[in-house]
Protein backbone atom coordinates (compact mmCIF):
# COMPACT_ATOMS: atom_id res chain seq x y z
CA UNK A 1 0.00 0.00 0.00
CA UNK A 2 1.43 3.61 -1.26
CA UNK A 3 1.92 6.09 1.58
CA UNK A 4 0.56 9.52 0.73
CA UNK A 5 3.51 11.85 2.16
CA UNK A 6 2.07 14.85 4.54
CA UNK A 7 1.94 18.27 3.29
CA UNK A 8 4.91 19.36 4.89
CA UNK A 9 6.88 16.36 4.13
CA UNK A 10 5.85 17.32 0.04
CA UNK A 11 6.57 21.10 0.69
CA UNK A 12 10.20 20.13 1.94
CA UNK A 13 10.45 17.84 -1.40
CA UNK A 14 10.04 20.30 -3.20
CA UNK A 15 12.25 22.88 -1.85
CA UNK A 16 14.73 20.16 -2.44
CA UNK A 17 13.85 19.50 -5.71
CA UNK A 18 14.06 23.46 -6.56
CA UNK A 19 16.87 23.83 -4.96
CA UNK A 20 14.94 26.70 -3.00
CA UNK A 21 15.78 28.11 0.72
CA UNK A 22 12.84 29.05 2.87
CA UNK A 23 14.01 32.42 2.42
CA UNK A 24 13.63 32.13 -0.85
CA UNK A 25 10.21 30.43 -0.94
CA UNK A 26 8.68 32.87 1.60
CA UNK A 27 9.82 35.65 -0.88
CA UNK A 28 8.17 33.57 -3.99
CA UNK A 29 5.02 33.10 -2.31
CA UNK A 30 4.65 36.54 0.19
CA UNK A 31 5.23 34.50 3.23
CA UNK A 32 7.92 35.71 6.14
CA UNK A 33 10.80 33.14 6.51
CA UNK A 34 9.75 32.38 9.98
CA UNK A 35 6.36 31.16 8.92
CA UNK A 36 7.84 29.36 6.21
CA UNK A 37 10.06 27.46 8.82
CA UNK A 38 7.10 26.99 11.34
CA UNK A 39 5.23 25.37 8.95
CA UNK A 40 7.74 22.79 7.58
CA UNK A 41 9.15 22.47 10.90
CA UNK A 42 5.87 21.31 12.22
CA UNK A 43 5.57 23.71 14.42
CA UNK A 44 3.02 25.61 13.62
CA UNK A 45 -0.57 24.84 12.22
CA UNK A 46 -1.00 25.88 9.00
CA UNK A 47 -4.52 28.23 7.77
CA UNK A 48 -5.74 27.50 4.61
CA UNK A 49 -4.49 31.37 2.84
CA UNK A 50 -1.38 30.15 3.76
CA UNK A 51 -1.60 26.46 2.33
CA UNK A 52 -3.13 28.11 -0.79
CA UNK A 53 0.04 29.88 -1.15
CA UNK A 54 1.91 27.62 -0.65
CA UNK A 55 0.28 25.48 -2.75
CA UNK A 56 -0.07 28.08 -5.83
CA UNK A 57 3.41 28.93 -5.55
CA UNK A 58 4.31 24.91 -5.82
CA UNK A 59 2.38 25.61 -9.49
CA UNK A 60 -0.13 23.12 -7.56
CA UNK A 61 -3.74 23.33 -8.03
CA UNK A 62 -5.01 25.38 -5.14
CA UNK A 63 -7.33 22.33 -3.38
CA UNK A 64 -4.34 20.31 -4.00
CA UNK A 65 -3.88 19.27 -0.45
CA UNK A 66 -7.33 20.26 0.80
CA UNK A 67 -8.03 16.39 1.78
CA UNK A 68 -4.54 15.88 3.50
CA UNK A 69 -5.29 19.36 4.98
CA UNK A 70 -8.39 17.87 6.73
CA UNK A 71 -6.60 14.68 8.16
CA UNK A 72 -3.74 16.08 9.45
CA UNK A 73 -4.88 19.67 10.83
CA UNK A 74 -8.82 18.97 11.09
CA UNK A 75 -9.42 15.28 11.94
CA UNK A 76 -5.99 14.94 14.17
CA UNK A 77 -6.34 18.64 16.42
CA UNK A 78 -9.17 19.76 18.25
CA UNK A 79 -11.51 21.63 16.02
CA UNK A 80 -10.77 24.95 16.14
CA UNK A 81 -13.78 27.51 14.40
CA UNK A 82 -11.51 30.34 13.50
CA UNK A 83 -9.33 28.21 11.68
CA UNK A 84 -12.00 25.57 10.28
CA UNK A 85 -14.63 28.61 8.67
CA UNK A 86 -12.32 29.37 6.20
CA UNK A 87 -11.67 26.70 4.81
CA UNK A 88 -15.24 25.71 4.64
CA UNK A 89 -15.71 29.02 2.45
CA UNK A 90 -12.47 27.92 0.17
CA UNK A 91 -14.34 24.52 0.01
CA UNK A 92 -17.10 26.35 -0.88
CA UNK A 93 -15.34 28.92 -3.66
CA UNK A 94 -13.83 25.91 -5.43
CA UNK A 95 -16.16 23.50 -5.58
CA UNK A 96 -14.69 21.13 -3.21
CA UNK A 97 -18.16 19.71 -1.72
CA UNK A 98 -16.91 16.48 -0.77
CA UNK A 99 -14.40 17.65 1.73
CA UNK A 100 -17.10 20.59 3.15
CA UNK A 101 -19.07 17.26 3.55
CA UNK A 102 -16.28 15.54 5.86
CA UNK A 103 -15.51 19.18 7.78
CA UNK A 104 -19.10 19.44 8.16
CA UNK A 105 -20.04 15.94 9.78
CA UNK A 106 -17.02 15.94 12.40
CA UNK A 107 -18.45 19.64 13.74
CA UNK A 108 -21.99 18.29 13.88
CA UNK A 109 -21.10 15.30 16.75
CA UNK A 110 -20.68 19.02 18.79
CA UNK A 111 -24.06 21.37 19.34
CA UNK A 112 -22.42 24.03 19.81
CA UNK A 113 -21.67 24.27 15.46
CA UNK A 114 -24.60 24.16 13.61
CA UNK A 115 -25.53 28.26 14.31
CA UNK A 116 -21.71 28.43 13.13
CA UNK A 117 -22.84 26.74 9.90
CA UNK A 118 -25.87 28.13 9.47
CA UNK A 119 -24.38 31.28 9.30
CA UNK A 120 -22.23 29.86 6.72
CA UNK A 121 -25.43 28.58 4.59
CA UNK A 122 -26.99 32.08 4.65
CA UNK A 123 -23.68 33.92 3.21
CA UNK A 124 -22.70 31.18 0.52
CA UNK A 125 -26.23 31.25 -0.34
CA UNK A 126 -26.59 34.91 -0.64
CA UNK A 127 -23.12 34.90 -2.91
CA UNK A 128 -25.37 32.29 -5.21
CA UNK A 129 -23.57 28.66 -4.08
CA UNK A 130 -26.67 27.32 -4.22
CA UNK A 131 -25.47 23.36 -3.91
CA UNK A 132 -23.31 23.86 -0.92
CA UNK A 133 -26.13 26.18 0.64
CA UNK A 134 -28.60 23.34 0.31
CA UNK A 135 -26.02 20.71 2.11
CA UNK A 136 -25.41 23.38 4.87
CA UNK A 137 -29.10 24.12 5.83
CA UNK A 138 -30.04 20.37 5.36
CA UNK A 139 -27.60 19.01 7.90
CA UNK A 140 -28.28 22.16 10.19
CA UNK A 141 -32.32 21.71 10.03
CA UNK A 142 -31.65 17.84 10.74
CA UNK A 143 -29.59 18.54 13.92
CA UNK A 144 -32.00 21.71 14.86
CA UNK A 145 -33.40 19.95 18.29
CA UNK A 146 -36.52 22.68 18.40
CA UNK A 147 -39.26 21.88 15.62
CA UNK A 148 -40.40 25.19 16.37
CA UNK A 149 -37.33 27.23 16.43
CA UNK A 150 -37.07 30.30 13.57
CA UNK A 151 -33.82 28.52 12.24
CA UNK A 152 -35.10 25.63 11.50
CA UNK A 153 -37.93 27.13 9.61
CA UNK A 154 -35.25 29.59 7.50
CA UNK A 155 -33.54 26.48 6.40
CA UNK A 156 -36.88 24.98 5.28
CA UNK A 157 -37.37 28.80 3.48
CA UNK A 158 -34.38 28.71 1.48
CA UNK A 159 -34.33 24.95 0.55
CA UNK A 160 -37.93 25.52 -0.95
CA UNK A 161 -36.37 28.29 -2.46
CA UNK A 162 -33.14 26.76 -4.22
CA UNK A 163 -34.87 23.79 -5.48
CA UNK A 164 -37.79 26.14 -7.01
CA UNK A 165 -36.92 25.42 -11.05
CA UNK A 166 -39.29 24.53 -13.75
CA UNK A 167 -40.35 21.35 -13.25
CA UNK A 168 -43.84 21.53 -11.66
CA UNK A 169 -43.35 18.09 -9.99
CA UNK A 170 -40.53 19.31 -7.99
CA UNK A 171 -42.36 22.61 -7.28
CA UNK A 172 -45.21 21.20 -5.66
CA UNK A 173 -43.14 18.64 -3.70
CA UNK A 174 -40.65 22.19 -2.53
CA UNK A 175 -44.07 24.07 -1.56
CA UNK A 176 -45.80 20.81 0.07
CA UNK A 177 -42.78 20.43 2.54
CA UNK A 178 -42.07 24.03 3.42
CA UNK A 179 -45.93 25.19 3.78
CA UNK A 180 -46.04 24.00 7.35
CA UNK A 181 -42.88 25.53 8.41
CA UNK A 182 -43.65 29.15 7.13
CA UNK A 183 -45.97 30.82 10.19
CA UNK A 184 -42.16 29.74 12.38
CA UNK A 185 -40.47 32.46 10.34
CA UNK A 186 -40.21 35.81 11.56
CA UNK A 187 -43.66 38.02 11.03
CA UNK A 188 -41.76 40.25 8.12
CA UNK A 189 -40.04 37.25 6.68
CA UNK A 190 -43.63 34.96 6.54
CA UNK A 191 -44.63 38.27 3.87
CA UNK A 192 -42.15 37.06 1.38
CA UNK A 193 -42.51 33.49 1.88
CA UNK A 194 -45.89 33.49 1.33
CA UNK A 195 -46.00 35.75 -1.23
CA UNK A 196 -43.14 33.14 -2.90
CA UNK A 197 -45.95 30.04 -1.97
CA UNK A 198 -48.79 31.43 -3.40
CA UNK A 199 -46.63 32.36 -7.08
CA UNK A 200 -45.63 28.82 -6.94
CA UNK A 201 -49.05 27.44 -6.51
CA UNK A 202 -50.55 30.05 -9.33
CA UNK A 203 -47.98 28.28 -11.36
CA UNK A 204 -49.12 25.14 -10.75
CA UNK A 205 -52.80 26.53 -11.17
CA UNK A 206 -53.74 24.98 -7.54
CA UNK A 207 -56.50 27.71 -7.28
CA UNK A 208 -57.53 27.32 -3.37
CA UNK A 209 -54.17 26.97 -2.21
CA UNK A 210 -52.99 30.32 -3.84
CA UNK A 211 -56.25 32.20 -2.56
CA UNK A 212 -55.45 30.33 1.19
CA UNK A 213 -51.67 31.96 0.96
CA UNK A 214 -53.05 34.99 -0.72
CA UNK A 215 -55.41 35.67 2.30
CA UNK A 216 -52.59 34.92 5.07
CA UNK A 217 -50.30 37.16 3.33
CA UNK A 218 -52.63 39.81 3.45
CA UNK A 219 -54.12 39.30 6.61
CA UNK A 220 -50.45 39.35 7.97
CA UNK A 221 -49.56 42.57 5.99
CA UNK A 222 -52.24 44.62 7.00
CA UNK A 223 -51.23 43.53 10.80
CA UNK A 224 -47.83 44.93 10.23
CA UNK A 225 -48.88 48.16 8.39
CA UNK A 226 -51.31 49.03 10.93
CA UNK A 227 -48.14 48.11 13.93
CA UNK A 228 -45.97 50.68 11.80
CA UNK A 229 -48.54 53.17 11.12
CA UNK A 230 -50.42 53.17 15.03
CA UNK A 231 -50.33 56.08 16.36
CA UNK A 232 -48.04 55.20 19.51
CA UNK A 233 -45.56 53.49 17.73
CA UNK A 234 -45.45 55.82 14.19
CA UNK A 235 -42.63 55.47 12.38
CA UNK A 236 -41.38 51.67 13.85
CA UNK A 237 -40.56 50.15 10.96
CA UNK A 238 -39.69 46.61 10.58
CA UNK A 239 -35.82 45.66 11.08
CA UNK A 240 -35.95 43.01 8.27
CA UNK A 241 -35.77 44.43 4.68
CA UNK A 242 -38.84 43.47 2.57
CA UNK A 243 -38.74 43.36 -1.19
CA UNK A 244 -41.35 45.13 -1.64
CA UNK A 245 -43.09 48.11 0.58
CA UNK A 246 -45.44 46.71 3.01
CA UNK A 247 -48.52 47.79 1.77
CA UNK A 248 -47.62 45.97 -1.94
CA UNK A 249 -48.62 42.49 0.01
CA UNK A 250 -51.50 43.12 0.95
CA UNK A 251 -52.49 44.34 -2.24
CA UNK A 252 -50.77 41.81 -4.03
CA UNK A 253 -52.88 39.40 -2.14
CA UNK A 254 -56.22 40.96 -3.56
CA UNK A 255 -54.84 40.70 -6.76
CA UNK A 256 -53.77 37.01 -6.35
CA UNK A 257 -57.54 36.51 -5.03
CA UNK A 258 -58.95 38.14 -8.37
CA UNK A 259 -56.58 35.60 -10.21
CA UNK A 260 -57.81 32.79 -8.91
CA UNK A 261 -61.38 33.86 -8.86
CA UNK A 262 -61.56 34.76 -12.31
CA UNK A 263 -59.30 31.21 -13.00
CA UNK A 264 -62.08 29.61 -11.27
CA UNK A 265 -64.99 31.40 -13.75
CA UNK A 266 -66.19 33.56 -10.49
CA UNK A 267 -65.72 36.94 -12.10
CA UNK A 268 -68.01 38.81 -10.12
CA UNK A 269 -66.11 38.05 -6.80
CA UNK A 270 -62.76 38.75 -8.65
CA UNK A 271 -63.96 42.10 -9.69
CA UNK A 272 -64.62 42.52 -5.64
CA UNK A 273 -61.07 41.75 -5.55
CA UNK A 274 -59.70 44.30 -8.27
CA UNK A 275 -62.01 47.07 -6.48
CA UNK A 276 -59.82 46.45 -3.10
CA UNK A 277 -56.75 47.32 -4.48
CA UNK A 278 -57.82 49.66 -7.26
CA UNK A 279 -58.26 52.29 -4.32
CA UNK A 280 -54.93 53.33 -2.46
CA UNK A 281 -55.93 56.28 -1.13
CA UNK A 282 -54.80 54.36 2.42
CA UNK A 283 -51.17 54.47 1.31
CA UNK A 284 -49.39 57.05 3.37
CA UNK A 285 -46.07 56.13 1.60
CA UNK A 286 -45.01 58.65 -0.55
CA UNK A 287 -41.11 57.77 -1.27
CA UNK A 288 -40.52 57.04 -4.38
CA UNK A 289 -40.46 52.76 -4.63
CA UNK A 290 -44.09 53.46 -3.23
CA UNK A 291 -45.06 55.38 -5.48
CA UNK A 292 -43.81 53.08 -8.59
CA UNK A 293 -45.80 50.50 -6.76
CA UNK A 294 -49.37 52.64 -6.55
CA UNK A 295 -48.36 53.32 -10.28
CA UNK A 296 -48.56 49.58 -11.30
CA UNK A 297 -51.46 48.46 -9.19
CA UNK A 298 -53.40 51.61 -10.48
CA UNK A 299 -52.16 50.54 -14.15
CA UNK A 300 -52.98 46.54 -13.15
CA UNK A 301 -56.24 47.43 -11.92
CA UNK A 302 -57.41 48.92 -15.06
CA UNK A 303 -55.87 45.93 -17.52
CA UNK A 304 -57.34 43.60 -15.12
CA UNK A 305 -60.89 44.56 -14.94
CA UNK A 306 -60.68 44.94 -18.52
CA UNK A 307 -60.00 41.59 -18.70
CA UNK A 308 -62.95 40.42 -15.80
CA UNK A 309 -65.31 41.66 -18.44
CA UNK A 310 -63.90 40.19 -21.49
CA UNK A 311 -63.56 36.47 -19.47
CA UNK A 312 -67.17 37.09 -18.37
CA UNK A 313 -68.47 37.66 -21.85
CA UNK A 314 -68.13 41.27 -22.36
CA UNK A 315 -66.39 41.48 -26.11
CA UNK A 316 -67.55 44.99 -26.66
CA UNK A 317 -64.66 45.88 -24.37
CA UNK A 318 -61.80 44.55 -26.47
CA UNK A 319 -61.17 47.45 -28.81
CA UNK A 320 -60.64 49.29 -25.81
CA UNK A 321 -58.63 47.21 -23.98
CA UNK A 322 -56.35 46.38 -27.07
CA UNK A 323 -55.83 50.63 -27.36
CA UNK A 324 -54.80 50.80 -23.66
CA UNK A 325 -51.96 47.78 -23.87
CA UNK A 326 -50.50 49.57 -27.09
CA UNK A 327 -48.34 51.81 -25.16
CA UNK A 328 -46.78 49.49 -22.98
CA UNK A 329 -43.58 47.25 -23.80
CA UNK A 330 -44.91 44.21 -22.35
CA UNK A 331 -48.03 43.12 -23.84
CA UNK A 332 -47.38 38.99 -24.19
CA UNK A 333 -49.42 38.52 -21.54
CA UNK A 334 -52.39 40.81 -22.31
CA UNK A 335 -51.97 39.41 -26.08
CA UNK A 336 -52.60 35.96 -24.34
CA UNK A 337 -55.55 37.34 -23.36
CA UNK A 338 -56.88 38.30 -26.47
CA UNK A 339 -56.32 34.84 -27.96
CA UNK A 340 -58.16 33.24 -25.15
CA UNK A 341 -61.42 35.76 -25.40
CA UNK A 342 -60.92 34.67 -29.36
CA UNK A 343 -61.13 30.90 -28.66
CA UNK A 344 -63.55 31.68 -25.71
CA UNK A 345 -65.78 33.49 -27.87
CA UNK A 346 -65.56 32.55 -31.35
CA UNK A 347 -64.05 36.38 -31.84
CA UNK A 348 -62.08 37.35 -34.84
CA UNK A 349 -58.98 39.00 -33.55
CA UNK A 350 -57.10 39.06 -37.05
CA UNK A 351 -56.45 42.54 -36.75
CA UNK A 352 -54.91 42.94 -33.22
CA UNK A 353 -52.45 40.24 -34.05
CA UNK A 354 -51.70 42.13 -37.52
CA UNK A 355 -51.30 44.76 -35.21
CA UNK A 356 -48.74 43.47 -32.95
CA UNK A 357 -46.92 40.77 -35.05
CA UNK A 358 -43.61 42.34 -34.65
CA UNK A 359 -44.00 41.58 -30.72
CA UNK A 360 -45.27 38.46 -31.50
CA UNK A 361 -42.47 37.53 -33.62
CA UNK A 362 -39.59 38.95 -30.96
CA UNK A 363 -40.95 38.00 -28.53
CA UNK A 364 -38.58 35.96 -26.52
CA UNK A 365 -38.89 34.19 -22.55
CA UNK A 366 -37.60 36.83 -19.62
CA UNK A 367 -35.04 35.80 -17.47
CA UNK A 368 -34.75 36.87 -13.85
CA UNK A 369 -34.03 34.90 -10.17
CA UNK A 370 -37.76 36.31 -9.27
CA UNK A 371 -40.01 33.45 -8.05
CA UNK A 372 -43.01 35.15 -10.26
CA UNK A 373 -40.94 35.66 -13.26
CA UNK A 374 -39.67 31.75 -13.25
CA UNK A 375 -42.83 30.00 -12.17
CA UNK A 376 -45.75 32.08 -13.92
CA UNK A 377 -44.50 33.06 -16.66
CA UNK A 378 -43.37 29.73 -18.71
CA UNK A 379 -46.74 28.40 -18.52
CA UNK A 380 -48.08 32.09 -20.12
CA UNK A 381 -45.59 31.04 -22.61
CA UNK A 382 -47.25 27.96 -23.36
CA UNK A 383 -50.60 28.50 -23.51
CA UNK A 384 -49.99 31.65 -25.40
CA UNK A 385 -48.65 29.37 -28.22
CA UNK A 386 -51.17 26.74 -27.73
CA UNK A 387 -54.35 29.21 -27.98
CA UNK A 388 -52.46 30.72 -31.13
CA UNK A 389 -52.27 27.07 -32.37
CA UNK A 390 -55.86 26.58 -31.80
CA UNK A 391 -57.20 29.97 -33.19
CA UNK A 392 -54.54 29.17 -36.15
CA UNK A 393 -55.80 25.82 -36.91
CA UNK A 394 -59.47 26.79 -36.59
CA UNK A 395 -58.86 29.06 -39.28
CA UNK A 396 -57.20 26.85 -41.84
CA UNK A 397 -54.15 28.75 -41.47
CA UNK A 398 -51.79 25.03 -41.34
CA UNK A 399 -48.18 25.71 -41.50
CA UNK A 400 -48.55 28.71 -39.11
CA UNK A 401 -50.82 26.64 -36.54
CA UNK A 402 -48.76 23.47 -36.70
CA UNK A 403 -45.35 25.89 -35.67
CA UNK A 404 -46.96 27.09 -32.94
CA UNK A 405 -47.91 24.23 -31.58
CA UNK A 406 -44.85 22.57 -31.90
CA UNK A 407 -43.47 25.48 -29.75
CA UNK A 408 -45.81 25.11 -27.25
CA UNK A 409 -45.63 21.41 -27.29
CA UNK A 410 -41.49 21.36 -26.61
CA UNK A 411 -41.79 24.10 -23.94
CA UNK A 412 -44.34 21.85 -22.23
CA UNK A 413 -42.55 19.04 -22.60
CA UNK A 414 -38.91 20.81 -20.95
CA UNK A 415 -40.69 22.61 -18.43
CA UNK A 416 -42.95 20.01 -16.85
CA UNK A 417 -42.05 16.39 -18.59
CA UNK A 418 -45.22 16.49 -20.04
CA UNK A 419 -47.82 17.57 -17.39
CA UNK A 420 -49.19 20.51 -19.61
CA UNK A 421 -48.65 18.74 -22.67
CA UNK A 422 -52.13 16.48 -22.80
CA UNK A 423 -53.79 19.92 -24.85
CA UNK A 424 -51.46 20.07 -27.42
CA UNK A 425 -51.55 16.34 -27.86
CA UNK A 426 -55.14 16.52 -27.96
CA UNK A 427 -55.11 19.40 -30.55
CA UNK A 428 -52.57 17.56 -32.41
CA UNK A 429 -54.80 14.62 -32.90
CA UNK A 430 -57.56 16.99 -33.85
CA UNK A 431 -55.78 18.39 -36.97
CA UNK A 432 -53.17 16.13 -37.81
CA UNK A 433 -54.59 14.83 -40.96
CA UNK A 434 -54.03 18.87 -42.27
CA UNK A 435 -50.15 18.52 -41.33
CA UNK A 436 -47.22 17.57 -43.94
CA UNK A 437 -45.14 14.49 -43.06
CA UNK A 438 -41.90 16.09 -41.29
CA UNK A 439 -44.45 18.14 -39.33
CA UNK A 440 -46.48 15.20 -38.48
CA UNK A 441 -42.76 13.38 -37.55
CA UNK A 442 -42.28 16.31 -35.19
CA UNK A 443 -45.25 16.06 -33.30
CA UNK A 444 -46.08 12.27 -33.42
CA UNK A 445 -42.42 11.87 -31.40
CA UNK A 446 -43.77 14.16 -29.00
CA UNK A 447 -47.10 12.24 -28.67
CA UNK A 448 -45.22 9.00 -27.96
CA UNK A 449 -43.49 10.98 -24.77
CA UNK A 450 -46.19 11.98 -23.16
CA UNK A 451 -46.97 9.54 -19.81
CA UNK A 452 -50.77 9.00 -20.01
CA UNK A 453 -50.96 8.76 -15.84
CA UNK A 454 -50.22 12.73 -15.77
CA UNK A 455 -52.80 15.03 -15.86
CA UNK A 456 -52.02 19.16 -15.02
CA UNK A 457 -53.79 20.02 -18.00
CA UNK A 458 -53.94 23.99 -19.48
CA UNK A 459 -57.54 23.80 -19.96
CA UNK A 460 -60.11 22.19 -19.95
CA UNK A 461 -60.86 22.54 -23.94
Amino acid sequence: MEITPTIRAEIQTYLKRKGLTMTGFGRIIDLNVGTVSSIVTGNRSISVHQLDCITAGMNLPLDYFYERYIEECIEESPLNWKKICPFLYRCIELGRLDCLQRVVILLLDNPTYPPSLFEVAENVYKDGYNEAAAYLYKKVAESEKHQHSERLAICQYRLFQINIGQDRAVNLQAAIEFAPFVNRLDEIEQLDALKDLANVYRSLSLWDKVQEFAHQMGRLGQLQYNSVHNSKRKGTEPQKKLSRPLFVYITYGELLCASACDAKGDHEQALEHIRRYTDLSWVKEKDPDSLYWKRQYQQWAKINTYVNRLMSGDVSVLSDYVEYIAGEKEIFAELLNVIEVANRYNVDVDHILQRFESQIAAYQEPSSSDMYTQQVLPEEYVRFWYKMAKYSLNKGRYPYGFKCLLNAWEKAEFINKGLLSHNCAMLFERFKAYAVSDTRDQLQSLWEKIDQKDGFLLDGN
